[in-house]
Order: structure tokens, then C-alpha cells, then sequence
């Protein structure tokens, strides 16, 4: 359809009002009606993370690459975690996607957050693993030595604090809790207010990034034990990642949960799932545009058939 400048709208005003004001006033309805019939047609809401997060990069990413206009409007959205945005996903109007970490379904059924869970989200992808970093004050030196200490969590409801709990606990550290966001956090932590700040994102995370050689902070090691094993993967963060905070050619032990992009499982027929299932079929076949710059380095690590344990993934049907 072609664009209408203020000149053929003019026009089309003047002819509506010689015609009458409800002759006028029906054809500006019925105009913007059409209008916003068009531009909702292709829309796609993606619900990611923080703005020094891994998750909403790779959210711009799938906006940058996929976003065709009117048929197909990727949106992507600020969002608060895991958690908030499974909910989002489930309760929220315009919402059909969510990127979260793959432990947080587990998670809302053991705590039942939302009735019929398992019916109502599914994957599209397994995308990367999220590495877990424990950053900390000089006198930190492992993660017993945190117990009495106050350590930061991130906010409520986010995967971070939903992560940072299961962890701290399968580890015996008993900690006091604090949930301020991550930048508040890092000056907290700067100022000696509080022990240790933890934050799930994909390496090497923005917020650290600013952090200038002999601020006297450091990561503190994640000791893979056998119980983290059952749900968690072993990793590293290494100089490479972080070159101010880690010791050049060394590494420091941490474990990593996997990225989900997860997705209302609307009904096939429906309007929102041929948006979804085109959204789908665009992803996938454009994928090797994401594994160029200037594209985040995670999606080098997405394997499109990786399964995700205790998910069901999202079948988009074959394309239109």
C-alpha cells in the first residue's frame, strides 16, 4: 500500500467534510480502522531483559534482522527476568514471546505461579548458555565466605534472584538477601554497602564493562558440585571476557543455565499463532544472518535442534 503523506490526507479530509460532517466522520473511522488493522497485522511482541543485559541484545538482534514493516513488526520490549517475563508471556496483551532461562518452567510449577503452565508456553529455541557471575569485594575469596554477608540478587521475579536462590542453597550459603537492580547493585558494591552482587547473563555482560583495573572487585568461583550438575552446565569466564577484572590468561570456575526463547502456545488457526509460526519459519531461515557481525557473539553458540528438557517446543506447521 502506498504511503500517504499529509497532502492526499488533506484531501481525502476535504472530500469526507463536502460530503458531510457524519459522512466525514465515518471515513476517518473507518480509515484509521484500516490503518491499524495493518499495522497490527504482522506484529511481534518479545519480551527480554535489562537494559545492561544479554537478553535484550539478542531481542534487537531478532528486531534488526527480521523486521519486514507491516508484515512483520518484531517489537522488543525491556523486560524484568525470567520469571515476570514468563508471566508476561501468559497474562500480558501484544506479548507472544519471551527470552528466560530454561530452569524457570521448573520453577513456576514447583511454586505454581500460573495455573495450566505446562499447557500455555512453549519453546521455539534453546539459544545459549547464560553464564552465572559472583562479583566481589577483595576480602570475598569463596563462596563461604559470603555466609552473613549481604549479597545481591537483582530485583524480585527476575531469573537472576530465582537462579541465585536454588544456587545459594544447593551450596549451604546462608546470605542476606538484597534485590536492587544491577547498576544500583555495582555501586553498592563499589562502596563497600554490600558483600557480593550476582548476575545470570551471557559473557562477557555490558554492566561489567565499565569496570576500571584495581577497582578491588573480583569474581569470586562457582564450584560445579555434583547437586548444581543435575540442573546446571560447568563454565568459565575467562580474561578474554573480562580483561579489567580477570588476571590476563586465567579463568575463573562458575556454571551456566541455558537461554529459552519461549512462546504462548496459542492454537493453530488462529490469528496470533500464523504471526508466531511466520515469525518462525523467518528465524529459521535466515538464521545465518545472526551469526555475522555485528550480531551478538552468543547466537555462534544456538543450535536450532538442541531439545530442552521438560519443554515443548513450538510447531509452526509448514510455511505459507
Amino acid at each position: 500500500m502506498p504511503r500517504l503523506n499529509r497532502r492526499s490526507l488533506l484531501g481525502s479530509a476535504l472530500a469526507a467534510l463536502a460530503a458531510g460532517p457524519a459522512a466525514a466522520q465515518t471515513s476517518w473511522v473507518e480509515r484509521l480502522s484500516a490503518l491499524t488493522a495493518q499495522a497490527n497485522q504482522g506484529t511481534v511482541g518479545i519480551m527480554a531483559g535489562g537494559v545492561d543485559g544479554t537478553y535484550i541484545r539478542i531481542a534487537a538482534d531478532l528486531m534488526n534482522v527480521l523486521d519486514e514493516g507491516d508484515r512483520m513488526r518484531v517489537i522488543a520490549m525491556l523486560g524484568r527476568g525470567s520469571v515476570q517475563n514468563l508471566r508476561d508471556i501468559v497474562l500480558l496483551r501484544g506479548i507472544d514471546i519471551g527470552i528466560v532461562q530454561s530452569d524457570v518452567l521448573a520453577f513456576a510449577r514447583r511454586e505454581q505461579l500460573l495455573p495450566g503452565i505446562d499447557r500455555l508456553v512453549q519453546y521455539i529455541t534453546k539459544l545459549y548458555d547464560e553464564e552465572i557471575h559472583l562479583l566481589a569485594r577483595e576480602d570475598v575469596r569463596s563462596v563461604r565466605d559470603l555466609a552473613g554477608r549481604i549479597v545481591n540478587v537483582d530485583v524480585r521475579g527476575s531469573g537472576t534472584a530465582m537462579t541465585s536462590s536454588l544456587v545459594l542453597e544447593a551450596l549451604g550459603v546462608n546470605a542476606q538477601i538484597a534485590h536492587d537492580p544491577q547498576d544500583v547493585a555495582l555501586t553498592r558494591l563499589r562502596n563497600g554497602e554490600i558483600g557480593a552482587a550476582v548476575y545470570v547473563a551471557g559473557k562477557p555482560a555490558r554492566l561489567y564493562a565499565g569496570i576500571a583495573p584495581g577497582s578491588g572487585l573480583h569474581f569470586v568461583p562457582i564450584p560445579a558440585t555434583p547437586a548444581l550438575l543435575e540442573t546446571y552446565l560447568p563454565s568459565t569466564l575467562s580474561s578474554a571476557d573480562y580483561p579489567n577484572l580477570i588476571p590476563a590468561g586465567t579463568e575463573v570456575e562458575t556454571i551456566a543455565v541455558g537461554a529459552v526463547m519461549a512462546v504462548y502456545a496459542w492454537q493453530p488457526g488462529t490469528e496470533r499463532y500464523r504471526k508466531v509460526a511466520r515469525f518462525v519459519h523467518a528465524f529459521t531461515r535466515r538464521f545465518d544472518e545472526f551469526l555475522r557481525p555485528p550480531r551478538h557473539p552468543k547466537w555462534r553458540e544456538v543450535n536450532l535442534a538442541a531439545q530442552v528438557p521438560g519443554w515443548t517446543r513450538f510447531d509452526p506447521g509448514p510455511p505459507s
